[in-house]
């Protein structure tokens, strides 16, 4: 995207672009997100930024109007499967704040300092930047949706000590912490508290099929782990997670909000423009708020809220077979998953079997909260387990198999295809919701897969089982 097209898209409010893109103003020393709706700067003033690490690292500090940290995250991440992308995809999973940059690097199989130049000389930000300002996002959400303590919001959310958060917090949102508390929209609903969860806007770009999505996660539900009640269009999706620090429970509302009113207080909503947009309310229990950033970038794989729907409904409805389909269902996302080494096992054994193993080795919740008791059991813990689910657990359990956010999907997808008893196509399902591929084509399926779909065959997948439905 050149210069004239940034600012096209900035002139215009226009919502597509939020996450894709940031801009900064020189003379405010401010950087937004294109659809901030403030008064359009002179183009001469105006600076660009893959980032928005790579603005704050330039010195710009955040709009308090737009909240451009609160964009849904570019597409991008989610469809390269080259080292940048899947060191952002890393990132957000929180591998920079639990095992820093050498960590990072060691999952990704370069040096350090080779991650670091790439990342910079692509995006303008090295990795502990890229964490920085993640952190400092979600700081704001629980300063802002919470009555925590200053201290214990610092630790919760990533940073090494006091003096640094209140540094970082002074940088991007030039406010100290109890200011930026202070400047929080009120709703009319008193702040969280961690007994009642922690209250989030789960942002999106375009139109999102939340019904698909619900049905979907219906269908596949596993007693004890998921649940979902209520009645079609105001259904809650509640699930347990098995998180770095401890364990959790997230309740995803599918009624759907448009931003007519500009961004909350929660993980991000975008601004209604010329293109509509929105967000899923959530609530989150955390046993340790460190996992928050982790768990809220695993919700936002699993209902896919980082796509680019734009993009995808423009490449599918060129084709005479799904233009159709795509004019019926605008916004159809691929949903993903809050767990890829437990979907991997569902995929294998099916729903009647994942019951059985969380009945048979699953932890059993300190506090069990309606239908949900268990979390799903960790690779280790069914590596017993004979045939192939054993062999699967083994495999993720040594770290042969790597399922997470940065592993390599054609490097994954053969070591599936090397287990015992686990064929092509469920290696398939695997890659495209385990690790998130958006361009797979499943084999053995009653339609033939075109590569004209490409980058975007998961969704046109999608389309064509809900067609056939």
């Amino acid at each position: 995207m050149d210069e004239e097209t940034r600012y096209e898209a900035v002139r215009s409010r226009d919502a597509r672009f939020d996450g894709e893109f940031f801009f900064a103003v020189e003379t405010t020393g401010i950087y937004c997100r294109p659809s901030c709706p403030a008064v359009t700067p002179k183009r001469k003033n105006v600076r660009y930024y893959t980032t928005a690490a790579a603005a704050q690292t330039s010195g710009f500090r955040a709009c308090r109007r737009c909240r451009p940290d609160a964009v849904p995250g570019s597409a991008d991440w989610n469809v390269r499967a080259d080292v940048v992308g899947r060191a952002m995809r890393m990132i957000g999973d929180g591998v920079v704040d639990r095992e820093g940059v050498p960590g990072l690097a060691v999952r990704l199989g370069y040096s350090a300092r080779q991650v670091q130049r790439q990342l910079t000389a692509e995006l303008g930000a090295g990795p502990v930047a890229l964490a920085r300002a993640q952190r400092a996002h979600t700081a704001r959400v629980l300063l802002q949706t919470t009555d925590l303590p200053v201290t214990e919001i610092a630790f919760a959310a990533g940073f090494a000590s006091v003096r640094q958060f209140n540094d970082t917090i002074k940088a991007v949102y030039a406010l100290t912490p109890t200011a930026l508390r202070a400047a929080a929209p009120r709703r009319g609903a008193a702040r969280a508290t961690p007994a009642a969860g922690i209250p989030l806007r789960l942002a999106h770009r375009g139109p999102y099929r939340a019904d698909a999505v619900f049905d979907l996660l219906a269908h596949e539900a596993v007693t004890g782990v998921e649940e979902v009640s209520g009645d079609r269009g105001a259904r809650t999706y509640r699930r347990t997670l098995r998180l770095p620090y401890g364990t959790g429970i997230v309740a995803v509302q599918e009624a759907h909000h448009d931003a007519t009113t500009g961004p909350g207080p929660g993980t991000g909503s975008a601004t209604e423009a010329v293109h509509r947009g929105g967000w899923l309310d959530a609530r989150l229990h955390l046993t340790d708020l460190r996992d928050l950033t982790t768990a809220v970038q695993r919700l936002r794989r699993l209902f896919d809220l980082d796509a680019d729907p734009y993009a995808v409904d423009e490449r599918l409805g060129a084709d005479p077979r799904l233009a159709p389909l795509v004019a019926a269902r605008p916004g159809l996302r691929s949903p993903g998953t809050a767990d890829p080494d437990e979907f991997a096992m569902r995929a294998l054994v099916g729903r009647a079997g994942a019951e059985r193993l969380v009945e048979r080795y699953g932890k059993v919740l300190d506090a069990p909260c309606g239908g949900l008791t268990h979390t799903f059991p960790a690779p280790a813990e069914l590596a017993a387990e004979p045939g192939a689910p054993g062999a699967l657990a083994a495999a993720l359990a040594d770290g042969s198999l790597r399922l997470d956010a940065g592993a390599d999907r054609d490097d994954a997808e053969a070591a599936l295809r090397a287990l015992p008893g686990l064929d092509a196509r469920t290696a398939a399902v695997i890659r495209m919701r385990a690790l998130g591929d958006p361009d797979v084509a499943v084999p053995g399926g009653p339609e033939p897969v075109l590569d004209a779909w490409r980058p975007w065959r998961s969704y046109a997948l999608r389309h064509l089982a809900l067609a056939g439905s």
